[in-house]
């Protein structure tokens, strides 16, 4: 007989003991309610708590059939399973992480799940995030989890949540779980779910992912730092990049996701985390894992510190400077006159006012779809002055002044959304106000995207 069989045929035994013991003590409660001076009664006053705690202690068969191949591990047993599944967890965003995490929690027999995403289910998704499917779309992403979930294991309660977490919420929620896990994609979230977890003493396994690249740590877990440790300040609203903005390769998002599933098992089921106060850093491309051990707990920490006033800030978009939403993000960089709306740039094409149309997309987003007149000139290289663009510009202005006898040399620009539009125009602007060349320089609101919206329903999005 294998050690696999021998554990599970004694698991069997205790639970057929149990389970006489069980129905004894039942025997014993109905015979003493059926006279009224049972001498047993004082004996059994705590039948209630005496059952509860063997149905505790306990697992079904059922549960060891389904859970067997980690209830033989050594380092986790029944006991793991049974702190496991009295354990609540909430998972902040059904997404690219939440996804794996999620389905793995509910597999391993975690008690209660939280599942919160204010969003419901897009095409866009689908290539990440794994327990939407076609047919969903519109649904929010919540409840097509819970949809997902319970047939993957109908015994863990699920609780979702189809909201945005905020000030006013974060800390009554956070305080009903046991562990939070991090799966948000935006900056204002991270914090205020950190100084939530903070007030409410809970550990925090966040995780993130953006291209080929992946992190994840644990905060606040027996004295280690907290998020504001490691960034006391939010970085400019302008260098955060999201997935809808940078990109994302669906699987980075996949495997961090099971590795915070894995941090999080090991918290719900007892066991000690292995990334307190360690970044794991992951790099796709290269196939690479390395730690990194990040700075202890600051003692001036504004949240966590030894004489800071921990309180829930009011308005963490504020302090900030960005949206609290993984959608694309929206800068304002220019004046309402330095913008051309799409239907204003339209209009210019109708009338045939001359002028360049620079497209300041990266290349891979210029292979997907572009607008056939304009000319590409990546961001990346407008902001580096080593590069000669100067040179094409000026050259193009001048063919351009030639050929349509135009007055004012007019340079508008595009991108994706109208975030590096703004930009590219700042740059421009600066190189025309030196005198080399003098232009007109505009962007167009809301860039390509708005242009497949309103204008032409047969341009690509994406």
């Amino acid at each position: 007989m294998s050690m696999e069989s021998a554990n599970i045929d004694a698991f069997r035994e205790e639970i057929r003991q149990r389970d006489a013991e069980i129905q004894s003590l039942r025997e014993q409660l109905a015979a003493c309610h059926a006279e009224k001076h049972c001498t047993l009664v004082p004996k059994l006053h705590n039948v209630d708590e005496k059952l509860a705690e063997i149905v505790k202690t306990s697992l079904t068969n059922v549960d060891i059939l389904r859970y067997s191949r980690q209830l033989v591990l050594p380092e986790f047993g029944v006991k793991g399973q049974l702190n496991l599944s009295k354990a609540s967890v909430l998972i902040i965003g059904c997404g690219g992480l939440g996804c794996p995490l999620a389905q793995y929690l509910a597999a391993a027999g975690i008690g209660r799940l939280g599942l919160l995403d204010y969003d419901v289910v897009e095409m866009s998704n689908l290539h990440r995030q794994v327990l939407h499917g076609e047919k969903r779309e519109g649904m929010s992403k919540s409840a097509s989890v819970v949809k997902t979930l319970t047939k993957l294991n109908s015994s863990i309660e699920y609780v979702p949540y189809k909201m945005m977490l905020n000030p006013g919420n974060a800390l009554q929620l956070i305080q009903q779980y046991d562990v939070i896990a991090d799966c948000s994609d935006n900056v204002p979230t991270r914090y205020l779910i950190n100084d939530a977890c903070v007030a409410a003493g809970k550990p925090l396994v966040s995780a993130s992912a953006l291209r080929w690249e992946g992190q994840l740590t644990v905060y606040n877990h027996k004295g280690g730092p907290c998020y504001r440790c490691l960034f006391p300040v939010p970085p400019p609203a302008e260098t955060v990049t999201n997935c809808a903005d940078g990109g994302v390769l669906g699987i980075v998002p996949g495997i961090m996701g099971c590795m915070q599933a894995l941090e999080v098992f090991k918290l719900a089921s007892g066991m000690d985390s292995s990334f307190s106060g360690i970044m794991l850093m992951f790099d796709a491309l290269d196939g690479h894992f390395r730690n990194i051990r990040i700075r202890g707990k600051k003692s001036d920490c504004a949240v966590c510190g030894t004489n800071s006033e921990l309180q829930i800030l009011r308005d963490y978009e504020a302090f900030c400077g960005s949206s609290a939403s993984d959608k694309c993000r929206t800068l304002t960089l220019l004046s309402g006159e330095e913008r051309l709306t799409v239907q204003c740039y339209k209009q210019m094409l109708d009338d045939n006012v001359p002028h360049l149309l620079i497209d300041v997309r990266p290349q891979p987003e210029v292979d997907i779809c572009h607008l056939d007149h304009s000319f590409h000139i990546p961001l990346s290289q407008l902001e580096d002055s080593s590069l000669n663009w100067s040179n094409v510009l000026t050259e193009r202005l001048s063919n351009l002044r030639k050929s349509a006898n135009a007055v004012d040399n007019k340079v508008i620009v595009i991108c994706k959304l109208g975030n590096d539009s703004q930009k590219a125009v700042k740059i421009l602007q600066e190189f025309s106000d030196r005198g080399a060349y003098t232009f007109i320089a505009k962007d167009i609101k809301g860039g390509l995207m708005a242009w497949s919206e309103k204008i032409d329903s047969n341009f690509p999005r994406y």
